[in-house]
């Protein structure tokens, strides 16, 4: 977590690294503590932020690849064909502040097509992965001042000073907003309407509510690589902490409850077994879940009523064809 304790330490990286680098000392949760809490409680769970170690990250990017998941090419697919008109509605002078930028593949698409930005700041808790993507950006935008900020996006810190006359825009790509409960989604959307500031935008992608026949499937890849993504905190667990899992006797299940929006994934216990860790015994019966993951779907409507809820605007939104993605801009009021 992030730890408010230690004043936040700037850094100037060099001459190929960002112009400048903001460290916040973001610290990390024990995956030990969590996972023995997740297993004690009446129905378990193992908090989804803990699927990203280096093999889930790999796998993930697997399924972005995969011709189920269509959310990825979707969405990079609604900036490609909007940019012109997104950079417009942002405007020129732009301080472009991306949460979670992981490779900052996306914001790429945004660099191009805005009048003059001012600056790109990437937000991420991973400082190598930080440092790497921001020093790519700077050396590919050189006329944009790169300001990097090492912490977790959904705790307190303050953002770079802006500069020039433009707006800050937040940029928060990914349907990432989806994993939270709605009315954690709103509350998170107000921090950051506060962050940002009133005029600011936020530019963010959201999933659409749809069918099953199409959600299922793009968490349950027929080639399985979803299921190994998910059994890698399984795996992850024997590895880092001495568990033993077994992960054959658990099955990945994703389902959509179309009341709700929700897609909820869990791992199924397919006999009764008992797992140890660290001198603690948990007990599974047959059938018995273990929550790994929420993925909630909006109608634009639906989203525009959070957003509103959470003092914002809803000035736009964009969605491909097939009505599968949307991207809203928001303002701050």
């Amino acid at each position: 977590m992030f730890d408010v304790s230690l004043e936040p330490r700037s850094v100037r990286p060099g001459p190929r690294g960002p112009a400048a680098f903001l460290d916040h000392h973001p610290g990390q949760d024990s995956f030990r503590d969590a996972l023995i809490a997740g297993l004690a409680q009446a129905h378990k769970a193992i908090p989804c932020r803990f699927l990203y170690d280096a093999r889930g990250s790999a796998l993930f990017d697997r399924i972005c690849e995969l011709p189920e998941y269509y959310p990825t090419r979707t969405e990079i697919g609604i900036l490609k064909d909007n940019a012109a008109e997104i950079a417009a509605a942002i405007g020129p002078d732009a301080q472009l502040v991306e949460l979670g930028s992981g490779s900052s593949r996306k914001v790429r698409i945004l660099l191009d097509a805005l009048e003059t930005p001012s600056a790109y700041v990437p937000i991420d808790i991973s400082r190598e992965h930080l440092l790497a993507a921001a020093g790519a950006i700077a050396a590919d935008y050189p006329e944009v001042r790169v300001e990097a900020v090492c912490a977790d996006y959904d705790q307190n810190f303050d953002l770079p000073a802006q500069r020039g006359e433009g707006r800050r825009a937040g940029f928060y790509p990914g349907s990432t907003i989806g994993n939270l409960e709605p009315d954690e989604a709103q509350r998170f959307l107000a921090r950051w309407a506060r962050r940002l500031g009133p005029g600011a935008v936020m530019l963010i992608g959201v999933d659409l509510k749809k069918s099953a026949a199409i959600l299922e499937p793009a968490y349950d890849d027929a080639q399985g690589v979803t299921a190994a993504f998910s059994k890698n905190l399984l795996v992850r667990a024997n590895r880092e902490l001495g568990a033993d899992f077994d992960t054959a006797a658990f099955r990945h299940v994703a389902r959509y409850d179309a009341v709700s929006g929700q897609i909820g994934i869990h791992l199924v216990s397919l006999a009764c077994q008992t797992v140890r860790l660290a001198g603690r015994a948990f007990h599974l019966t047959q059938g018995e879940r273990v929550h790994v993951e929420n993925s909630y779907k909006y109608a634009i409507g639906e989203f525009a009523d959070l957003a509103r809820g959470a003092g914002y605007r809803p000035a736009h939104v964009w969605t491909d064809e097939a009505g599968l993605f949307s991207v809203h801009l928001l303002v701050v009021l």
